[in-house]
């Protein structure tokens, strides 16, 4: 194989490769599958400000629950207290001391949830606008890419058209030539079909006796108006308008 062939051939197998490759890695297919990941984020930020938010009212609700408790034993260290039952009031009391630092450990957890809970919902904002974002200028780069596309595939119809305007004003060449063939070949066949040298399948079975008797007739009347002419006479009788004028030519002979 010579450089030339090589050459071409590593060509086209570029070409392809190149195309197959744009085909694969669509970019308009990598944005969307991008926009769906980032949406697929958005939504898990989304479920786990839910889930803390959930958390943190159900801290809140145990919390008001344990407050109504210490108001409630507080209220019953002093009813004790004041019918001489100092026993159950210091029990009342203890309770709620007790109770006070479960209260105070439910806070720490109610305040880190209220922190959490803010750090998502801003990031939830913040990858919002991203999102939507990237969503505007994805729209945008595939609007752009289709157009190229359409334009790409608009020029190389263009390219591939003017390069085959040549062979196709070969093609035009060769028809004309066959048509000219084919007329001179008609008109050949007609001057031998008139002439007898091809038979004439649809031609009555004696025509050919007939014609060469209407060329012999013919012959026999130009000799007798030249004989006419010789010896001073009329070769054939003018018409008139009593004969028919112009449709009596030709058939002076006949009488």
């Amino acid at each position: 194989m010579s450089n030339s062939n090589s050459q071409r051939v590593r060509t086209i197998f570029r070409a392809k490769t190149s195309k197959a490759l744009d085909k694969i890695e669509d970019p308009r297919e990598t944005l969307d599958d991008s926009y769906d990941q980032q949406v697929k984020l958005l939504q898990q930020v989304r479920r786990a400000v839910a889930e803390v938010a959930t958390a943190k009212k159900r801290i809140e609700l145990q919390g008001e629950e344990m407050g109504a408790r210490y108001q409630r034993l507080g209220a019953q260290a002093g009813e004790a207290l004041a019918q001489g039952r100092e026993d159950l009031a210091r029990a009342a009391l203890e309770r709620r001391a007790m109770l006070e630092g479960q209260v105070a450990n439910l806070q720490q957890q109610y305040a880190s949830l209220d922190r959490q809970t803010a750090q998502l919902q801003d990031r939830e904002r913040r990858l919002t606008d991203q999102v939507a974002a990237f969503r505007i200028e994805k729209e945008t780069i595939k609007a752009t890419y289709t157009a190229s596309e359409a334009q790409v595939k608009a020029n190389e119809a263009v390219s591939g058209l003017s390069s085959s305007i040549e062979d196709i004003g070969s093609s035009l060449d060769r028809a004309r030539d066959r048509v000219a063939q084919m007329q001179a070949r008609a008109a050949a066949t007609d001057e031998l079909l008139a002439s007898g040298a091809l038979t004439d399948l649809t031609a009555a079975p004696d025509a050919d006796i007939e014609r060469q008797l209407a060329v012999i007739s013919a012959q026999a009347e130009i000799e007798r108006q030249l004989q006419a002419l010789q010896q001073g006479g009329p070769a054939a009788a003018a018409p008139n308008a009593a004969d028919g004028g112009w449709l009596g030519i030709g058939q002076g002979g006949a009488r």
